[in-house]
């Protein structure tokens, strides 16, 4: 029988022992290495700069991963905060170390560069910016604080040549560079559009910018640089574009927004839209230049009738029963005009059983300063047949819209209206 070597193979299995022990030692202490490193990374990351508690938090996340370059980063951006030549200072070392420990991460240098533009050291300042251009060419943030810098320096050709970059693929800096080129060029929208960049997605947005500020024309004239598919791709622009242009009263220019937004599309200016009602009412939300109706009190309603006409195949109905209020703003349309023309507004009513100490009659407002230009002669009470109105007045100098809209003489604040009125055929002409 053959005999086995027990010291030996007892040896063995020690040292097998040790191995798998320091095996083990070795991966708790790579593991707490590990999570020490992702721990200060993470502690860097989470902390603001203005957190009153970041100079602590900084020391620690350089304590547990100091050759992390994100913990070298909050700790310069501490000192950088604090605005003093010795705290600069320190932040540039800092930031210096921080792109030796990683040279290829455009961001590091774009913070060296701001740190070494504090100290007045601006060809470094330049270097480290166009550094991280090239590390990123394509991104806009490099181009954006690059062209910044190149502004502070008075070097504005180079600086806009930057900016307009940015402008090509971002909407936030887009949107920055158009604020910016906006208020140094004095609001001069020649002198903004030479620095943007010449792309229909770049287009939309200043229609939207130029909209946004009341600049009517320019939003418009922008917008119908963009060809059919282009202006397709953009429908929330132009629903923006023609409310804002509305409300703001630039009304003709609002008239050619909502018709390409297709809301509209047979409303002109100097005309009464759906003057006869032939094609009804509809909601006043889907209409900007068309008949509204508030149908905001029980005690009043309107609404197309083919059983009474003066003309065509409809007429609107007003039904009162027993309205109070004071005030009769219920249906009303604005009209794109000319400043200074002198025009004739007639339209025909009929009423049946119509009572009030204040009857219903048509004004005419001035759309830009809500100044009333003209009224009509009150609506006859009781019951009549289809009586005509006309109203001559000239659009003040001022006014390129106006509101034609159904009020009623004032007669207290408890002063019922009953009955019914309806409407038909209004006409607006030009008077030569």
């Amino acid at each position: 029988m053959p005999e086995f070597d027990l010291r030996s193979d007892s040896a063995s299995t020690s040292k097998a022992k040790i191995i798998l022990i320091a095996a083990v030692i070795f991966a708790l202490v790579f593991g707490w290495v590990a999570v020490r490193r992702q721990l200060g990374g993470m502690i860097a990351e989470l902390t603001p700069v203005n957190d009153p508690n970041a100079t602590a938090a900084a020391d620690l996340a350089r304590s547990m991963a100091p050759s992390d370059p994100i913990t070298l980063w909050l700790a310069a951006n501490v000192q950088h905060n604090i605005f003093s030549p010795e705290s600069t200072n320190a932040a540039i070392k800092m930031y210096e170390d921080t792109v030796r420990l990683s040279p290829n991460d455009f961001r590091w240098w774009i913070e060296l560069g701001r740190a070494y533009e504090q100290a007045e050291m601006n060809e470094k300042a330049e270097a480290s910016l166009r550094k991280a251009i090239s590390l990123a060419p394509a991104y806009t943030f490099p181009r954006w604080q690059f062209g910044n810098f190149l502004l502070r320096q008075g070097r504005t050709d180079e600086a806009f040549a930057e900016l307009k970059v940015a402008t090509e693929n971002n909407q936030t800096y887009r949107e920055q560079v158009f604020s910016l080129a906006w208020e140094y060029f004095g609001k001069d929208p020649v002198k903004l559009e030479q620095v943007i960049a010449d792309k229909p997605d770049v287009y939309a947005s200043l229609a939207l910018f130029y909209g946004a500020r009341g600049q009517a024309a320019d939003s418009l004239r922008m917008w119908n640089k963009l060809d059919d598919a282009a202006k397709a791709e953009h429908p929330q622009f132009i629903s923006v574009i023609a409310q804002g242009l509305y409300e703001k009263r630039h009304f003709p220019e609002a008239l050619e927004f909502a018709k390409q937004l297709g809301m509209d599309t047979d409303a002109l200016p100097d005309t009464v839209t759906n003057g006869g009602f032939e094609r009804g009412v509809g909601d006043e939300k889907d209409t900007r230049f068309g008949w509204k109706i508030f149908r905001n009190d029980p005690k009043f309603d309107a609404s197309s009738d083919t059983s009474v006409k003066h003309g065509g195949g409809r007429s609107l109905k007003l039904s009162f029963r027993t309205f109070k209020k004071s005030e009769l703003y219920n249906v009303w349309q604005t009209v794109v005009v000319e400043p200074g023309r002198a025009y004739k507004l007639s339209f025909w009513v009929r009423t049946e059983n119509l009572k009030s100490g204040g009857g219903p009659q048509i004004q005419i407002v001035n759309g830009n300063d809500d100044k009333i230009i003209t009224n009509s002669a009150v609506f006859a009470a009781g019951t009549n047949d289809w009586q005509q109105f006309t109203l001559d007045f000239t659009a003040p100098d001022n006014c390129n819209g106006v509101t034609i809209r159904t009020v009623r003489a004032y007669c207290g604040d408890d002063c019922p209206i009953t009955g019914t009125l309806w409407y038909d055929d209004f006409e607006l002409k030009k008077i030569n």
